[in-house]
C-alpha cells in the first residue's frame, strides 16, 4: 500500500531534517560540479567510502578537469586507479570524458537520459549525477535505497517497481539531497544485519521496524594459497605485465607468480591476506634465492622503484609493494 500525499510529505521533511544534521562530511558533498560528482559515484561502486575518500582527492589532483582526463594516457588513468579494483570503471571514465569533450564541448550532459549514453554510466549513476549536480527530479535506487524501501513497505520490491516507488517518495524541491539522504540512511542506520531503528528519523512510517526477512545465503568463501616473487636489483624491482587480451585487468603490472615448495632455500619474506569476491587468498612473498623462483627471473621487466607508483598496478601488487616499502 502506497503512502498518502500527506505521509510522503511528512517523511520527506523528517528525512531531510535528519540529513541536514547527520550527513557524513564527505568531500564530494561540497561540490555541485558534475565531473567531481561523477568521479565519486564511479569510485563508490564496489568500493568502501573509507577507501574512496583519499583516492578521490588524489585522482582529482592528477585529473582536476574532464579535459585533463580526456587527454590523459590510459596507463596514467589506470595507475591512478590502482588498488580500487574493477578497472573497467577507469577505462570507461576516460572514454566518456573523451566523448564529452568532443561532442559536448567539455560540459557534462545535464539530464539522466543524456548521461546514460556515456560509457560506464548506468541508470543509478545517471540519476545521481543529474539530481545532485543539476536538480533533475529523478530518483536513485542502489542497494541501500532498495533496502530502505523494502523495510518501509514490508515487502521486497522487484524490477521497475523499485524505481517507481523511489520516484514517488522523491522530494521534488531537493531531489539531490533527498537521494543522498536515502542512501545515507541505508548506509548508516538502516543497515543490513542490525538496523538502528531507534535512531531512524522515519521509523514511524516503517512497516517492518527491524531486520526483516533476509533472502538468500551469502556465497561460500573459498581459500587459496599463492606466492609471488619479490626481486630487487639496485634501484629496480622485477615486474611482469599482463597481456592486452588478458581476461582480467589487461595491461596491468604485477609481481611474477611463483611456486612454493618444501625445499625453498630462502624463507618467505612475509605473508598477507587478500580477498577477491568469494576467494580469500593467503599470499606468500618469497625472495630471489628459492629454487622454484630462479627460472621466474628470466621473464619480466626491471622497473625503477621511483616510477613504480606511476604505472597501473593490480591491487594485490600495490599491497605487496607497500608492505615491502617500495611504494
Amino acid at each position: 500500500m502506497a503512502f498518502s500525499n500527506k505521509k510522503r510529505q511528512e517523511l520527506r521533511q523528517a528525512l531531510l531534517s535528519w540529513y541536514n544534521e547527520n550527513a557524513r562530511d564527505l568531500p564530494w558533498r561540497h561540490t555541485r560540479d558534475p565531473y567531481r560528482i561523477w568521479i565519486s559515484e564511479v569510485m563508490l561502486q564496489q568500493t568502501r567510502v573509507a577507501v574512496v575518500i583519499d583516492r578521490y582527492r588524489q585522482f582529482l589532483e592528477r585529473f582536476p578537469t574532464i579535459r585533463v582526463l580526456a587527454r590523459s594516457r590510459e596507463s596514467a588513468v589506470l595507475a591512478a586507479w590502482s588498488g580500487l579494483g574493477y578497472y573497467r570503471r577507469a577505462r570507461n571514465l576516460r572514454s566518456a570524458a573523451k566523448v564529452v569533450v568532443r561532442d559536448h564541448k567539455g560540459a557534462m550532459p545535464s539530464s539522466a537520459d543524456a548521461l546514460r549514453k556515456l560509457a560506464g554510466i548506468g541508470r543509478y549513476t545517471a540519476a545521481a549525477i543529474a539530481s545532485i549536480a543539476f536538480d533533475e527530479p529523478v530518483a536513485v535506487v542502489d542497494g541501500n535505497v532498495e533496502r530502505v524501501l523494502a523495510r518501509l513497505h514490508c515487502r521486497q520490491l522487484a524490477g521497475e517497481q523499485r524505481w517507481s516507488t523511489s520516484q514517488e517518495l522523491l522530494d521534488l524541491e531537493r531531489p539531490g539531497d533527498f537521494n543522498q539522504a536515502m542512501m545515507e540512511l541505508g548506509a548508516t542506520v538502516c543497515i543490513p544485519a542490525n538496523p538502528r531503528c531507534s535512531d531512524c528519523p522515519i521509523r514511524k512510517f516503517c512497516r517492518t521496524r527491524g531486520r526483516g526477512k533476509v533472502h538468500g545465503r551469502k556465497p561460500r568463501q573459498h581459500r587459496r594459497e599463492i606466492a609471488y616473487l619479490l626481486v630487487r636489483r639496485g634501484k629496480s624491482v622485477l615486474l611482469v605485465r599482463r597481456a592486452a587480451d588478458h581476461g582480467l585487468m589487461p595491461n596491468m603490472w604485477e609481481l611474477p607468480e611463483t611456486q612454493l615448495r618444501k625445499n625453498n632455500v630462502k624463507p618467505i619474506i612475509f605473508s598477507l591476506s587478500h580477498s577477491i569476491t568469494t576467494t580469500n587468498y593467503k599470499v606468500h612473498v618469497v625472495g630471489p634465492r628459492t629454487r622454484s623462483a630462479r627460472s621466474d627471473r628470466d621473464s619480466g621487466t626491471w622497473v625503477n622503484m621511483a616510477r613504480v607508483s606511476d604505472i597501473p598496478l593490480t591491487g594485490l601488487a600495490r599491497k605487496i609493494l607497500r608492505r615491502a616499502e617500495i611504494i
